[in-house]
């Protein structure tokens, strides 16, 4: 009996300790207007609500990626959320009048969190958006952060030998997307800058592993999507500056 005992203790504690290193989240949903001449706008993401640094960079860094998606120029006076929403409606609205056969603009962002561990949370940002062409764009972007130090991590940041991760991941792409170690990285139709490999612009901890997306047309044509590579923490934990245990 008590051994049955110190068990449920033992997984109470385990599971207290796990929701004492979580941060807290709600949902923030935003839309755009709702008439006959607006784009179609639909914002859904995480919104940290803990007073601490990394609530408040995580919040920043959501509100900076969603702003850059629905602007069109370099105006630093949209500095929000709703005015970022208003920019992209008026940019159709003034299309629209001008040419009235234009077809609706359209924006559609998704955030989650993928990761979270006592030292660094990951989310996911997933976004499409539609202003006119033959199609729209879809993109993916992780953002990284470091919980103790309350900061949004850059890429090389993550990192304890960054030259070594990118050699490894260029193995492993290789291997993944059947292109020979001794032959050119274009090899077989991608369009490396340089015909040489470099890591993705998002880079992001997940619970498989570390994770690359090359979004269309980094590195292949828009037919191709996106293109991921998945490195599993067992694999790359001797190249990662916060070890994840596997």
């Amino acid at each position: 009996m008590k051994r049955y005992l110190f068990a449920i203790f033992s997984i109470w504690f385990l599971i207290g300790c796990e929701s004492e290193n979580k941060l807290t989240f709600d949902e923030l949903q935003l839309q755009g207007e709702n008439c006959k001449n607006c784009p179609k706008i639909e914002i859904n993401i995480p919104n940290a609500v803990d007073e601490s640094t990394v609530s408040t960079s995580i919040n920043r860094a959501l509100r900076e990626e969603i702003i850059s998606i629905l602007s069109f120029n370099e105006d630093e006076s949209i500095d929000s959320m709703d005015k970022a929403i208003a920019s992209f409606t008026e940019s159709y609205k003034e299309l629209k009048a001008k040419f009235p056969e234009e077809v609706e603009w359209e924006a559609q962002i998704n955030g989650e969190i993928v990761y979270e561990d006592a030292n660094i949370i990951t989310l996911m940002l997933n976004s499409y958006s539609y202003t006119g062409g033959a199609h729209g764009y879809a993109s993916t972007s992780y953002l990284n952060f470091d919980k103790a130090q309350g900061a949004e991590l850059e890429t090389w940041e993550l990192f304890e030998d960054p030259e070594g991760f990118e050699k490894f991941a260029e193995t492993k792409f290789r291997i993944q997307e059947k292109i020979p170690q001794d032959k050119n990285i274009n090899t077989t139709g991608f369009m490396f800058e340089g015909d040489a490999f470099h890591l993705a612009q998002n880079v992001g901890y997940t619970k498989d592993g570390i994770q690359l997306i090359y979004n269309q047309y980094e590195v292949a044509s828009y037919a191709d999507g996106p293109i991921v590579l998945t490195l599993p923490y067992n694999e790359i934990n001797l190249y990662l500056k916060r070890k994840v245990k596997s």
